[in-house]
């Protein structure tokens, strides 16, 4: 027997029942005594038409694994669980007072009421979400209100402890209590205060807590649901697509900024909505400070107005000195910000008297770093600043005094500058810092710090540049919440940060190559540096060394927490980017960066290059357009939008994108990569030698020239020419250290050595190749799909068993290169349908997104070899669809042989269609044939006479002619 009828006064193990204070659907609620301790407590059971319910009591149990995870005075403790007499209860602490449902009662509660528990809830909910609990079930019924007027979450019955898909699949329990529905099937929670993504049943994280969150604020302020319906699929509609009515026009006491909040926690869009309950409780905060200033706009209040009147005598003389001291304090601690978010400010190089050169340059990448934590300022880029220096007739190493940082600040229209100083007293150092004006030179803001030894000077440094990034206008709360030490968000070895330093500088300087000896050089000095392993795996991914980049990205993940929130969002992308291939999650933490820090435009390239992968190059595009105003002095996003407009098939916008980067004076291997893809597009082979020619006097980069020639060779059937141009670039690869680079290259050529029907040199080239580089991820999907195609079935399965293991949730790996390794395979295997099947998971737009570790965007391989099975299948017009998507995207094809070969493709499958067909119809299709193989051998009208596919071709030309 539950404890539904147990009269009071029994003992359950050393508690003492004394009376029932409540029930609902999760259980129900006694007061007891707790006999060990003497105070009282409240006891939690299942009721009884749930007792012998497994997933209720999982729910039941996982409440207080959660709950009792945290303490914060804003969530109700949770003392124990425990079994006796076969019932499972949980001790909580005892409160006093009612649930905010109860409070609200379906009026609305007095503003400063509102503010203060709203406060109190985000406080408790960004406690829960530190921890990695998301509630899920946020509403005034779960949310109690002492008699202090303090707020307690309560019921974390429905949280989850980690986000795991299966979560998702349970189901939530049908309740009424209190009026409020639930509803059973996949969407957790209560319906009326679910956000849309609960709606829709989709995996949810935090920010799903403050879409609730936000429903409660408004229910608090206007005593109404925002979201009223009169059945749970009216709820659903108004959720995922209306808009409540506006709480001034219920509640006309609201002021704007809280009906802004509330707005902005109801955002259907999550990343559009707050990412954080800290930056809630921030704003709350703000507007109360405001509000008991008299700064936000109020209703006055006739009695209290009354009241006033009555001892305006007694307290005038008093208060009018109160109110100058307070006018003057207000004034002092309320000035006008100096900056705004859209301002950007410069960095001087810090002044060094002690006579130490590792503070040189070293002291302005720490002072970097911790500024770049406040999502208010914007440090000017690095490579703004190069930028810059060049519009000023300046090198690009030019040293950064006062003088010439003022000079600078102006010609980059930024709006301050900050010039730091170090100097020795006796054993200590004293460190200065000021921010001044860039038209007027007047002094923003100074701080200075002493510290008592060298290896305090970090500290000493990020302590001021906290308090400087207050008095340049930045909110309280958002110091505090993006505040790391500086020795956690960098590292605590002066000459392990001058290494990282000197990287840095060589990278802009002379480019990634250089930078390599003093990035690994940090990471010796610090194997607990993560930003030096993250910088580490940036070098080697402009190096298109992307099996070496993924490893110190997987290093600098390990390793996150040594970092700022800043950097641990960037380490987190690129992790899930670079190294498990999750595009998704990707996306997700560029999106949280964008939102956190909306002025770092890094994070819109890189955003970018995810949309890129997944195929999706209009909003690429937008993001590198976004990033371009921004920043305007960064190469990157032209790089990449340059490459997007190719895929797009918009070649005149594409060269005008780079010719303006360069006029610029930006410049980089990519865009002349790009270029050269354009002059063979449009076929202009003046301007392909002249790209030719810049790549010959490059060694960091004369390979990837080399190996783009070698693809058009071979575009063009030149076979011989294209073998000895591909073992230059592998020879030139191997001495710039990047034998990924030469594998990827030697791969490239084992692919066309197959598809021209030469196996046994595939088979060759491609074991050659992967000896190259055995662990790059590149390396063995090329030489897996090689051996398919070379008809070395057991090499390809096994290899395609290792990459299926190793990369179990990469996006391009499962969508794009694992579907057309097994189609080939089922091919070999005379088994057209099995492939077509296994091509099913080959999805667009995946499947035309770009691959980032070969010269040109994609050769399409899911679409080509579709196109084969499609022919083996006797499917001439599938076929044909297949090979023309190929020919209509030469901008991402470029010069890779599937181009060549999906004019053969396109004629062969319109040969089949005519030969299935009769009459017109047979006519057509046969005249189209005969077209597409003209078109095949115009292209290779001097091509080597013993390549087999060429061979085969002329003939079936001649047999249909």
């Amino acid at each position: 027997m539950y404890l539904m009828s147990t009269p009071s006064g029994e003992t359950i193990s050393h508690y003492r029942i004394l009376s029932k204070i409540g029930g609902g659907g999760m259980g129900v609620v006694y007061e007891a005594e707790d006999l060990k301790l003497g105070r009282h407590v409240a006891l939690k059971f299942l009721p009884d038409d749930h007792a012998g319910d497994a997933q209720i009591l999982s729910r039941f149990q996982l409440e207080a694994k959660a709950a009792s995870s945290l303490n914060h005075a804003n969530i109700c403790t949770i003392y124990e669980i425990d079994e006796a007499d076969g019932r499972s209860f949980i001790a909580m602490e005892l409160l006093e007072g009612q649930t905010l449902r109860h409070r609200i009662a379906g009026k609305p509660l007095d503003i400063p009421t509102v503010l203060d528990l709203g406060i109190q809830i985000a406080d408790g909910l960004d406690a829960a979400h530190a921890k990695g609990i998301v509630h899920r079930d946020i509403k005034p019924a779960n949310i109690f209100v002492t008699n202090r007027t303090q707020a307690k979450i309560l019921d974390f019955g429905l949280a989850k402890l980690a986000p795991k898909p299966e979560d998702a699949d349970l189901s939530a329990v049908t309740t009424q209590s209190g009026g409020h529905l639930s509803s059973p099937g996949h969407a957790l929670g209560t319906i009326a205060y679910m956000s849309p993504e609960q709606v829709r049943g989709k995996e949810l994280d935090t920010r799903t807590d403050l879409f609730s969150f936000g429903a409660v604020l408004y229910e608090m302020c206007t005593g109404k649901m925002p979201f009223r319906g009169v059945s749970a699929g009216s709820m659903f509609n108004l959720i995922l697509n209306g808009v409540p009515v506006s709480p001034v026009r219920i509640n006309p006491d609201t002021p704007s900024q809280l009906e802004e909040i509330i707005h902005k926690c109801l955002e259907k869009n999550q990343n559009l909505r707050y990412q954080y309950a800290s930056e809630i409780r921030a704003d709350l905060q703000r507007l109360k400070r405001d509000t008991e200033l008299g700064e936000a706009p109020a209703r006055a209040n006739p009695k209290a107005t009354r009241r006033f009147g009555r001892l305006w005598k007694v307290f005038v003389p008093a208060a009018v000195g109160v109110l100058a001291l307070f006018v003057a304090g207000y004034f002092y601690f309320h000035r006008a910000p100096k900056l705004t978010e859209k301002d950007t400010i410069v960095l001087a190089d810090f002044s060094n008297t002690t006579g130490d050169p590792v503070f040189d340059d070293t002291l302005k990448t720490a002072l970097t770093v911790s500024l770049r934590q406040s999502p208010f300022l914007n440090v000017l880029s690095d490579n703004k600043v190069a930028a810059t220096l060049r519009l000023m007739a300046r090198p690009a190493g030019t040293p950064l005094t006062p003088d010439v940082a003022r000079e600078l600040c102006q010609r980059a229209e930024s709006k301050a500058y900050i010039a730091g100083s170090i100097a020795s007293l006796g054993n200590q150092y004293v460190l200065g810092l000021q921010a001044a004006d860039c038209q007027s030179g007047e002094p923003l803001a100074q701080e200075q710090a002493t510290a008592p030894a060298k290896e305090k000077v970090l500290d000493a440094l990020g302590k001021a540049a906290s308090k400087m990034r207050g008095e340049l206008g930045e909110s309280l709360a958002t110091v505090q919440k993006f505040d790391v030490p500086l020795e956690e968000a960098t590292t605590s070895s002066l000459e392990a940060l001058k290494a990282y330093t000197l990287g840095l500088k060589a990278h802009l300087e002379k480019g990634p190559g250089a930078a390599l000896p003093y990035h690994q050089r940090a990471i010796q000095l610090d194997p607990n540096f993560a930003l030096g392993y993250s910088e580490l795996g940036n070098d080697y991914s402009s190096l298109s060394e992307l099996g070496r980049a993924s490893e110190y990205y997987t290093k600098a993940f390990e390793l996150r927490e040594h970092a700022s929130e800043r950097e641990r969002l960037t380490i987190t992308a690129h992790y899930y980017s670079d190294v498990t291939g999750e595009l998704e999650k990707a996306a997700q933490a560029f999106q949280g960066m964008i939102a956190s820090y909306p002025q770092q435009s890094s994070a819109l390239t890189n955003i970018g290059l995810v949309y890129s992968e997944q195929g999706q190059y209009e909003k690429a595009a937008d993001a590198y357009r976004e990033n371009i105003r921004l920043q305007p002095g960064d190469v990157a996003p032209y790089e990449n939008l340059g490459n997007n407009l190719l895929a797009l098939q918009q070649f005149e916008e594409a060269l005008q994108t780079i010719q303006q980067a360069q006029a610029r004076k930006l410049d980089s291997f990519i865009f002349h990569n790009a270029l050269f893809a354009l002059a063979v597009l449009v076929h202009d082979s003046k301007a392909s030698a002249e790209q030719k020619q810049w790549f010959a006097g490059k060694p960091d980069f004369e390979h990837f020239g080399l190996s783009l020639v070698s693809d058009t060779e071979a575009y063009e059937g030149h076979l011989g020419k294209a073998r000895e141009l591909t073992k230059q670039s592998v020879d030139s690869a191997i001495r710039a250290d990047s034998k990924e680079s030469a594998a990827i290259w030697q791969e490239n050529a084992a692919l066309r050595e197959a598809a021209f029907g030469n196996v046994a040199e595939a088979n060759k080239t491609a074991a050659v190749a992967f000896k190259l580089a055995p662990t790059s991820q590149g390396v063995e999907v090329e030489a897996a799909l090689a051996f398919a195609m070379a008809g070395e079935p057991s090499r390809a399965e096994s290899l395609a068993q290792d990459l299926n293991r190793r990369f179990p949730s990469d996006t391009q790996m499962h969508s794009l290169w694992l579907p057309a390794i097994r189609a080939q395979l089922a091919l070999n295997r005379k088994n057209p349908t099995d492939a077509l099947t296994a091509l099913q998971a080959a999805v667009a737009p995946i499947e035309l997104g770009q691959i980032l570790f070969v010269a040109n965007l994609s050769c399409l391989y899911p679409t080509y070899v579709r196109g084969e099975a499609y022919l083996a299948a006797g499917q001439g017009n599938a076929a044909a669809a297949e090979f023309q998507q190929i020919l209509d995207h030469s901008g991402i094809v470029w010069n890779c042989w599937t181009g060549a070969l999906a004019h053969l493709g396109v004629a062969r499958a319109n040969a089949l269609q005519a030969k299935n067909s009769q009459g017109a119809d047979a006519d057509a299709a046969h005249a189209e044939a005969l077209a597409a193989y003209e078109d095949f051998l115009t292209l290779w009208k001097d091509a080597d006479p013993d390549i087999p596919i060429y061979k085969h071709a002329k003939a079936e030309y001649a047999k249909l002619k």
